[in-house]
């Protein structure tokens, strides 16, 4: 036999899901087989190899150093033969594209324009999920995942550039002509976002310009400082591309306009769009709306 070390193959699917899920119920649901036949597999494997790959309490199960090792090498050869699959098959690639994205984006860009979505590309069907941080296509039962990269994207993604990300102080319309003085911001409450709470000092940095505040408030994201700014509580810093709607609707105005913040937004795939065309045409629509946003952004204010 050529690889005389190899394992019984119908046992690394089961021994990849739950290691993955650390559950074995889990990883039948995925399979869509029963728990009995998960843990036979497993057992099976663990015999072959002549090592235990769980350590099994009575309501946990994890997995060994050493099965990790070989999950994570199961899963770079499945994705590798899923990717090799893929480029030949003549069927084209059916059903829903799953998309990942940060939450305020999601909620406040991506979301009003459905719509125009379902008109442009009738016949992608995306299902949203609202996410940050790392990204795990397989864990997660993701395709796609839009992210800003203020973490290292993941090398083996398809990776293609959405926008650069501006910030700047927004208010509402009437309390902007008490904000603007010769240094900068004075005796506004400042609105902190936790999921970014440097983004005030960010904005200091970049511009030279300060901001004295009467107090200080965080709220937990974005949308929530944004919304809370179009009450009338105080001055957030948001992203252009989160505040812009409120901006052309005239709820929030921008007394400062907007500055780069030397980050991007990226759209990551789990394999290249040119293999999927519904990816393709999900990504061309992507960025013609973005396209203009930089443009958008230097002019607001």
């Amino acid at each position: 036999m050529r690889w005389p070390a190899l394992p019984p193959l119908n046992t690394l699917l089961p021994f990849e899901a739950t290691v993955r899920h650390a559950s074995m119920t889990a990883a039948a649901r995925e399979l869509h087989v029963t728990h009995g036949a998960v843990s036979r597999q497993i057992q099976n494997l663990e015999r072959t190899l002549g090592t235990r790959l769980f350590e099994r309490g009575a309501r946990t199960l994890r997995p060994t150093p050493q099965a990790r090792q070989l999950a994570a090498v199961v899963r770079d050869a499945l994705d590798q033969i899923d990717g090799a699959a893929g480029q030949i098959s003549r069927r084209a690639p059916a059903g829903p594209l799953t998309l990942s994205c940060e939450p305020t984006l999601l909620m406040r860009w991506l979301i009003p324009r459905l719509p125009d979505l379902t008109a442009s590309v009738p016949d992608v069907t995306v299902h949203l999920s609202a996410g940050g941080g790392p990204v795990h296509f397989e864990r997660d039962g993701i395709d796609l995942a839009i992210r800003r990269d203020d973490f290292p994207l993941p090398e083996e993604a398809d990776r293609t550039r959405l926008f650069g990300e501006r910030i700047g102080p927004v208010c509402r319309p009437d309390l902007a002509s008490g904000l603007a003085t010769a240094d900068g911001i004075r005796d506004a409450v400042l609105l902190h976002t936790a999921t970014r709470p440097r983004a005030w000092d960010d904005w200091r940095g970049i511009t030279g310009l300060t901001a004295r505040p009467a107090s200080e408030q965080t709220l937990e994201h974005f949308y929530l400082t944004l919304q809370a700014a179009a009450a009338g509580v105080g001055v957030a810093i948001a992203p252009y591309a989160v505040a812009r709607d409120d901006l052309e609707r005239g709820q929030l105005v921008a007394p400062f306009g907007f500055v780069p913040d030397g980050t991007a937004y990226h759209l990551l795939g789990r394999r290249p769009s040119g293999q999927d065309a519904r990816v393709g045409r999900l990504v061309a629509w992507l960025r013609d709306r973005t396209a203009g946003l930089a443009d958008e952004a230097r002019s607001a204010g």
